[in-house]
């Protein structure tokens, strides 16, 4: 088993973001030093990983001379690549255009620079994030520091490598089938799926049918992700949903929380499965009530989600041109977004009935969380597969069929547009992370972080670095 991490007395130490600005605001150690450890520490995994899209260390640097405020000010970070950040291209996951430098920073990363993170640059993606593996024919894999005979996970798979092996505490992770939780699932990270509407977004999200994307972060401990959504909501407001505000213990509130092992699409195999009520177990033994329910959706939905999914990348290779420039080029794609598009198309006449239920799911999660405080599953159905499992140049029927078998829980709340967290709180039989899966309802992600708290001082989790 091959890991890497580049963690080392340097001035990130072992410290998370929470830690970092600590000693940043005591003086303890300079942004300059920080971001200075934070590049090396990039340097020395990045090429092994694969999860760099796009180095900016010059402007960080810069940056680190002149900051801007907030409470992260300083800490350095990564952002996925398929936001807009100023003076950097954005290619999503795919070389099928010559790059660019966007004019100016999206909406999302306008407010996430606002809290004062310092980027490095930007971080790989599978080909517009569609697989579950970052596994490019041509740039290839994203691997798991963990063990790089495997795949770092979804779309936020850079963001996640770099943060599991301590090139950064924190990165921006999106959303759109299980990308935040998929990888902080693979990598041994925390990773929390917002509520639709919970933080600024760039304009090509909202313009979905069905917003199904949800930006956030990936971090090593709660207490980040709880801090960046804490200074988030202070620049940026959504009145629509109940405030997260300073969390930063434990909730005493003894829940209901509703356990599901047998899948959307598919079920958990004997060891996801057995690792799961495991889990169940420690809930139990904390307090709160736990009752084994079935899968909160109609038969329908996989199918329904996988036409929609397919419906995007058609949207995507049918205004490539007008989108990129003479330099885009359809030849460049992968297997897997021609694969989805020519689906789409031979089932466009499905595509209004799969709308219409997967828009009823809402309602149907409004119901589910009356009954329920808080959902458990498996964030994902089986232990991480090694690299060329989902290789996107296979036969698309096959690679389907194995990302499937493979992502049968997160993509419900991306329709429901309800939260989700996973939690780094298993480890299979090889010594691979296994998240665990909570949800909760409509705006409710301050009672996922309170469990979230609970259980990692109840079974803190391990460290690459151990």
């Amino acid at each position: 088993m091959s890991r890497v991490h580049a963690f080392s007395d340097d001035a990130l130490g072992d410290l998370d973001a929470v830690g970092i600005s600590e000693h940043l605001h005591a003086g303890k150690v300079s942004i300059s030093e920080v971001v200075d450890a934070a590049i090396a520490r990039t340097e020395r995994v990045a090429d092994e990983l694969g999860a760099v899209a796009h180095r900016d260390f010059d402007r960080a640097r810069r940056e680190s001379r002149s900051p801007r405020g907030g409470f992260f000010a300083g800490v350095p970070t990564f952002v996925k690549d398929n936001v807009d950040v100023a003076g950097m291209p954005t290619m999503n996951g795919t070389d099928a255009w010559s790059p660019y430098a966007a004019k100016k920073d999206g909406e999302f990363a306008r407010m996430y620079l606002a809290t004062g993170l310092i980027p490095l640059g930007k971080t790989r993606l599978s080909e517009y994030g569609f697989s579950a593996s970052c596994e490019h024919p041509r740039l290839g894999p994203v691997r798991t520091p963990w063990n790089t005979e495997h795949t770092a996970g979804a779309s936020s798979a850079g963001s996640a490598a770099l943060v599991a092996a301590g090139a950064v505490p924190i990165a921006h992770a999106n959303d759109g089938g299980g990308s935040i939780r998929i990888p902080a699932s693979v990598n041994g990270l925390v990773g929390l799926k917002p509520s639709r509407g919970r933080l600024a977004q760039d304009a090509a999200m909202r313009q979905m049918p069905i917003r199904i994307v949800s930006d956030g972060v990936v971090t090593r401990s709660v207490r980040d992700t709880a801090a960046f959504f804490r200074e988030a909501e202070r620049i940026y407001r959504p009145l629509a949903l109940p405030p997260i505000g300073d969390l930063t213990r434990p909730g005493r509130k003894r829940l209901r929380i509703a356990l599901n092992t047998t899948g959307l699409l598919r079920g958990a195999d004997a060891e996801v499965t057995a690792l799961t009520e495991q889990t169940a177990r420690l809930l139990e033994d904390l307090g709160h009530t736990v009752i084994e329910v079935d899968a909160p959706a109609p038969k329908s939905f996989g199918d329904d989600f996988l036409l929609y999914w397919a419906f995007l990348a058609l949207a995507l290779l049918s205004g490539g041109r007008r989108l990129h420039g003479r330099s885009w080029t359809r030849a460049n794609h992968d297997a897997l977004t021609v694969g989805l598009a020519r689906h789409a198309r031979r089932n466009l006449h499905r595509m209004p009935g799969a709308i219409t239920r997967l828009k009823r799911s809402t309602r149907d999660a409004a119901l589910f969380y009356d009954k329920y405080d808080v959902s458990l599953t498996p964030t994902l159905a089986t232990p991480t597969p090694k690299i060329g499992h989902l290789d996107p140049t296979q036969d698309y029927d096959t690679l389907v069929d194995r990302l499937l078998d493979w992502v049968a829980f997160t993509p419900l709340q991306n329709v429901t547009g309800t939260p989700a967290v996973s939690l780094p709180l298993a480890t299979t039989a090889t010594g691979l992370p296994q998240g665990m899966m909570l949800g909760s309802g409509f705006g409710h992600e301050a009672v996922l972080i309170e469990l979230a708290y609970e259980l990692e001082e109840a079974r803190p989790w391990a460290r690459i670095q151990d």
